[in-house]
């Protein structure tokens, strides 16, 4: 998950204080939701094609294949947290009284 594009996003919900936010770039929740899930995916396509790079011996530098996987594997985790704390906040909501 690129780091930059989380700033970008803070910035479109008014979280940075900066003065000079160009609005031009301006996401709903919907497509910030799907560009990071698409995200999540290339990184668990790129972590499959690594293993299977391994296990065929078509790897020529290893690192790079172990960091693939382990990229994928953060991201995930990141994903599930990131869903897991949605649901919870949701939930609390939903508890709310009006």
């Amino acid at each position: 998950m690129n780091i930059s594009s989380i700033a970008n996003s803070l910035n479109v919900l008014g979280i940075n204080s900066s003065s000079n936010v160009d609005n031009s770039d301006d996401k709903s929740f919907q497509n910030m939701l799907n560009d990071a899930i698409s995200e999540v995916n290339d990184q668990q396509i790129k972590g499959y094609d690594a293993m299977e790079g391994i296990a065929t011996g078509k790897v020529t530098n290893l690192q790079e294949a172990v960091q693939r996987i382990e990229e994928a594997e953060l991201s995930m985790k990141l994903a599930l947290e990131v869903k897991n704390k949605g649901l919870s906040a949701y939930k609390e909501i939903m508890r709310m009284q009006i």
